[in-house]
């Protein structure tokens, strides 16, 4: 239903957390104590990581769904694209380039995430930054359209049986 509890400890990661469950349609109860008095860092991985395995857990072995998700998602002057693979098979390309914070959030951490879930939940994904200045635009765009193309490619398609010439995912 894209009901969600976060919290993290992170304001903006959470509204990112929280808008990845909205538009994927994914519940999600996450909590996270982290060693944040540090950095952002370890716990920005930690969640990808297990979110990731959460996800793995789910999707694999795929059966009877389309497999293959995309979407572009526009938030004022940004617009983000994701394309992704259920593949079982992690990669990731990674092209939203920016410096700097989002409040206390370094934008860099957005790739180190994205990172830790796709390795941990077998995904291929393409994530590209088509246009874009405002970086909380920018990255809410990255997570929402990673979200709405995740949730497309398992949409239920019983024609589909095992979507791979291979036999298995």
């Amino acid at each position: 239903t894209g009901e969600s509890s976060v919290n993290t400890g992170i304001g903006f990661f959470d509204h990112m957390l929280e808008a990845f469950a909205k538009h994927s349609f994914i519940d999600l109860t996450l909590s996270c104590k982290g060693d944040t008095h540090i950095d952002f860092h370890h716990s920005v991985e930690d969640v990808g990581i297990v979110l990731g395995q959460a996800l793995r857990a789910s999707i694999y072995p795929i059966e009877c769904v389309e497999r293959y998700g995309n979407a572009v998602v526009v938030m004022d002057e940004a617009a983000v694209e994701c394309a992704l693979d259920l593949s079982n098979r992690a990669y990731l390309v990674y092209e939203v380039d920016m410096e700097g914070k989002v409040g206390e959030f370094d934008v860099e951490l957005a790739e180190e995430f994205f990172r830790a879930l796709i390795v941990n939940a077998g995904i291929s994904a393409h994530i590209v930054a088509r246009r874009g200045k405002n970086k909380h635009h920018l990255l809410e765009a990255t997570f929402k359209a990673f979200a709405v193309a995740l949730r497309r490619s398992l949409v239920k398609n019983e024609r589909a049986g095992i979507p791979s010439t291979k036999g298995v995912l």
